[in-house]
């Protein structure tokens, strides 16, 4: 495993991270989970990614009982807060009341006394940044959080919130976008606004929701027990992907990787790791054997030659436009 600094800060980060958003909780059953914790563990893996939305909060659980009984020191735990998580008017958005409730629960769950990254699942239209930045510098200050980051939020958004974390002394050090080959509305203008403020980001869905494993084929239905096929899973996310265009530039991409010497997924993941402003990619699994191939992307150096030849193949239906950035159908 290698090691990154995310953003300007002094924190590192593993180039591959854990996430448990359509997993922990709701995917795969526990044993399953622990298991791929385990794996991830194995192989080098030392940060965590979840948030108090996933599985209607059952992934911190999950999380917090795997990691159980490891060095606390040694790990790197984020979650996040925005999105609901009971049926009260406060219990959503970015509000003071919610953010000192929300870390709390997410403690609990956790089972520690802090995270070292408290995130903003999105940015909240209907309360006052500064209440929430407020809020924020409230949770660093109490010792129930080491940073700092954010969720899909727009360049604008960014050097508003930024400007207060510094007022506030507090340090705002991270955003985590969707980005992968097919998905690159951060690299207009998100990704110069965040390398100007010292911000990293932390992506996810590196694989498209795995269309970029290859396992999907044009003019077939997706296999039996994929993503595709599971509303549990996201199944509405990749919807999107799967016409026979983008299945067809996918399948191209596959002698590229076995001239590289890796499987679609390494491919895919070691992509998004040569943008110099990420810090980490998120992947996520139901089986332990996926973590073990997934890692194997990091440290990897894909020549400028190879990454001309990827653009040259999916650029026709690559997403560019930053407009994009936040859009409800992205939302992990």
């Amino acid at each position: 495993m290698e090691f990154r600094h995310l953003g300007r800060s002094g924190l590192m980060v593993s180039e591959i991270s854990y996430g448990n958003w359509i997993t922990h909780g709701s995917q795969v059953e526990e044993e399953a989970a622990v298991a791929c914790v385990r794996a991830a563990l194995d192989s080098g893996i030392t940060t965590f990614d979840t948030a108090d939305v996933y599985a209607g909060t059952r992934a911190e659980s999950v999380l917090g009982r795997a990691l159980k009984g490891e060095r606390r020191e040694g790990l790197e735990i984020f979650t996040k807060v925005y999105w609901p998580t009971g049926p009260g008017r406060n219990d959503r958005g970015l509000s003071r009341k919610h953010i000192m409730e929300s870390i709390d629960g997410s403690l609990r769950r956790l089972q520690t006394d802090h995270v070292d990254l408290y995130q903003a699942h999105r940015y909240d239209y209907s309360t006052p940044l500064e209440e929430t930045m407020e809020a924020f510098a409230d949770v660093v200050r109490s010792g129930k959080a080491h940073y700092i980051g954010v969720s899909e939020w727009k360049a604008s958004q960014l050097r508003e919130a930024h400007a207060l974390a510094r007022e506030l002394r507090i340090p705002l050090i991270s955003n985590q976008p969707q980005y992968s080959m097919l998905w690159r509305v951060i690299e207009t203008e998100v990704v110069p606004a965040s390398e100007e403020l010292g911000i990293g980001q932390i992506v996810w869905s590196p694989m498209a929701q795995g269309v970029l494993s290859g396992k999907y084929l044009p003019g077939q239905p997706p296999p039996a027990g994929s993503r595709a096929t599971d509303e549990k899973s996201g199944a509405d996310f990749i919807a999107k992907w799967l016409t026979d265009d983008v299945l067809t530039r996918v399948q191209r991409l596959k002698p590229l990787a076995e001239q590289a010497g890796l499987t679609m997924p390494q491919l895919a993941i070691a992509w998004v790791l040569q943008n110099p402003n990420v810090a980490s990619a998120i992947i996520g699994a139901s089986r332990p054997e996926q973590v073990h191939d997934n890692v194997k992307a990091a440290g990897v150096k894909l020549d400028a030659e190879l990454l001309k030849a990827i653009d040259e193949i999916v650029e026709p239906v690559t997403e560019r436009d930053p407009a994009q950035t936040e859009s409800p159908a992205q939302r992990p």
